[in-house]
């Protein structure tokens, strides 16, 4: 069985569209079955800097899937992609 694969999400408090994406990956965990991490791009100014108006960025180790919204099948494809192909149901 293959490990579940990491995304992280680079947002910032009060930011209606990270909120929006956040909820929405967090309705897809049980059924992609993926780690999520969240960092708030405020607390590391490297971040901030990095990331400042394309948050929300989300992100599977150093690719990017998607910004702004989420974009499901580009994150299905990472999800498929990350467990070499196989299938989730």
């Amino acid at each position: 069985m293959s490990e579940k694969p990491t995304l992280t999400l680079y947002y910032r408090e009060g930011c209606h569209l990270c909120e929006t994406m956040l909820q929405a990956l967090r309705g897809l965990q049980s059924r992609l079955v993926f780690e999520l991490h969240t960092v708030d791009i405020d607390r590391d100014a490297g971040l901030r800097q990095r990331y400042d108006e394309w948050v929300p960025v989300l992100q599977g180790g150093e690719q990017e899937i998607c910004h702004y919204h989420l974009d499901l099948p580009a994150l299905e494809a990472f999800v498929d992609a990350a467990r070499g192909g196989v299938s989730r149901q």
